[in-house]
């Protein structure tokens, strides 16, 4: 048996009534030179595809926010941001726990084709758009390909 004074069971109430509030994200599907688009494989969305990205930290803007995570998980530098699609995922079991993400999309460009991948990334591949539509996305990313392809937006960055 276990005794819980009034301090630890005010402190476990106030944690059990906390407030969740959606997380602010960030990612961006790139181009290379030759107009490929990289897609990688992470340990967070249940075995599909998509594009790096992750949480924006406090006080950081959010192309700031791409740009560092971008370099933390593969090593790549960003040029050319563009605003992409902004999309929310509630409680999406394509995650791998339960969370409830608003998602800034973004296109950009990378004159590097290297990837130095950090521990969250499996696998990676530079393919066409028209390629990364056969490998299993999740569900935003494909809605960000699928802008990408429907707005010719690689003809922005191949000239």
């Amino acid at each position: 048996m276990s005794v819980v004074d009034g301090q630890n069971l005010i402190t476990i109430a106030k944690l059990s009534m906390q407030k969740h509030f959606p997380l602010t994200t960030v990612g961006a599907l790139v181009v290379n030179s030759r107009g490929q688009v990289l897609i990688v494989r992470t340990t967070k969305w249940r075995g599909t595809w998509g594009v790096p990205g992750g949480k924006v930290e406090w006080g950081e803007s959010l192309v700031d926010a791409v740009i560092r995570e971008f370099q933390e998980e593969v090593g790549l530098e960003l040029t050319q941001v563009r605003f992409a699609l902004l999309q929310e995922a509630v409680l999406d079991p394509q995650f791998f726990k339960a969370a409830h993400f608003i998602m800034v999309n973004y296109y950009a460009f990378s004159a590097q084709e290297k990837i130095i991948p950090n521990e969250e990334i499996e696998a990676w591949a530079w393919v066409t758009p028209q390629e990364a539509m056969e490998y299993p996305l999740n569900t935003y990313t494909r809605t960000l390909i699928e802008d990408y392809v429907n707005h010719n937006i690689g003809q922005l960055y191949l000239n």
